[in-house]
């Protein structure tokens, strides 16, 4: 007997999902564990296999189509059987309701087709007033044949400049036809309107609407300083001669940032509407940049782990993103986030907050800049960085209290690196 395969719902946020791929077309055989199709949801393009045994019989969604959670995707059943019965039953059931989303993540998106759309303007030219021989009767009004002013205007000829042989000097087909002066040829535009469309992705929509929730129901407020980093620059040259892992800048301010965290628990919380979550453990979501949009995976427990962990992991995590193998549990728990922007050139920004944490932390980059020690102007290097705040959770001097920490730590590297955080 046939069996209908459904829409699956791969996330806790699925409301809908896109088929970014077929594996399998109608006519093969189908056995359970094989891979059938990818599927993008709200957070990542997954594999999905089938847990049913027949041949296909029935394809439900188009390659690159979105449909809700529970609707049909395909049919399998024995080779030969009619499934249109328990299509058109299918179709009289209502259509799956959308669910309200519980958290929504980053996720990773399937490329979609460009469609090019071109238009061709029409361009009026407006004749531009000279002093030239006109024809003109006694009102002052130029007298012209319509033939004759629509050849000027598709020509892009100054009809001002042009005189007349018709009656009263009236001008006519010929005259256009015989006027060679190129001095007087309006300048014709011949450029091409265009733009591209693509369908909204499920992650594009997913960011859409967590920044929006964010920006528009967290308070905002920032606070920046500026960081010395001559001691951190130093402190990271000593460490790559030794390390097995090559150390980032930005490696070592998510350790700083995971060490001032444990000193100042409020920053590192939640709203939860009616309790304020308190987190003990310490979780960094770190942002990474990918082509279809942005991804936060998370370095887990991250104040204790060495450099070496940490870079490791960042390392890996922008790997598994660029080639879309990024999976939930690799994006979820944050407590806190870290947007860093620095090596893009960026010297300061603000970042909005990733919910549900209550700060994030946007790092520009470091600058070459004059700096006054022991009361003379030498050659220094700083950074900015910008902490964003709900203030419904942190108060003013309680993130400024975490940024005076960060900068210390910084500032001062042998202070915050012990023994076993290389």
């Amino acid at each position: 007997m046939a069996e209908i395969v459904r829409m699956p719902k791969l996330s806790d946020t699925m409301t809908e999902g896109v088929v970014a791929k077929w594996h399998k077309k109608v006519g093969d055989k189908i056995k359970s564990g094989d891979l059938l199709a990818d599927i993008e949801t709200d957070k990542a393009t997954m594999e999905f296999e089938s847990f049913q045994e027949g041949v296909l019989l029935y394809i439900g969604i188009e390659q690159g189509k979105a449909a809700p959670v529970d609707s049909i995707i395909a049919i399998l059943g024995k080779e030969g059987e009619d499934v249109s019965a328990l299509i058109k039953e299918a179709s009289k059931q209502p259509t799956p309701q959308k669910a309200e989303p519980v958290k929504a993540e980053i996720p990773v998106t399937a490329d979609k087709p460009k469609d090019i759309v071109q238009i061709q303007p029409q361009v009026k030219v407006t004749p531009q007033v000279q002093k030239l021989s006109t024809s003109t009767n006694e009102q002052g009004h130029l007298k012209i044949s319509p033939l004759a002013k629509k050849m000027a205007e598709d020509k892009g000829i100054n009809i001002n400049a042009l005189k007349g042989s018709g009656d009263e000097g009236r001008i006519v087909k010929r005259d256009i036809d015989n006027f060679t002066s190129s001095g007087n040829i309006l300048p014709k535009f011949n450029g091409v309107e265009s733009y591209n469309e693509e369908p909204v992705s499920q992650m594009r929509k997913t960011i859409a609407r967590r920044l929006s929730e964010s920006k528009f129901t967290a308070p905002h407020f920032y606070l920046t300083m500026e960081i010395e980093m001559d001691e951190t620059i130093k402190a990271r040259e000593a460490i790559n001669t030794v390390a097995k892992e090559k150390i980032s800048f930005n490696d070592i301010v998510i350790k700083a940032v995971a060490v001032s965290l444990r000193k100042h628990p409020k920053v590192n919380s939640s709203w939860l509407s009616d309790v304020i979550r308190y987190n003990n453990h310490i979780h960094i979501g770190v942002a990474v940049a990918i082509d279809e949009g942005l991804l936060v995976p998370v370095v887990r427990f991250a104040d204790e782990k060495t450099l070496t962990q940490i870079a490791g992991e960042v390392r890996n995590y922008a790997a598994k993103a660029k080639d879309k193998k990024l999976q939930p549990s690799d994006w979820e728990g944050n407590t806190f986030t870290i947007s860093n922007l620095g090596m893009f050139g960026i010297d300061e920004f603000t970042a909005i907050i990733n919910s549900p944490d209550s700060c994030i932390l946007a790092v520009g980059g470091i600058k070459q800049v004059p700096v006054v020690k022991n009361n003379q102007i030498v050659q220094g290097n700083t950074m900015k960085v910008t902490l964003s705040c709900d203030h419904r959770v942190v108060d003013g001097a309680t993130g400024a209290a975490f940024l005076k920490t960060l900068k210390h730590n910084l500032e001062n590297p042998v202070l915050m690196l012990g023994a076993y955080s290389i």
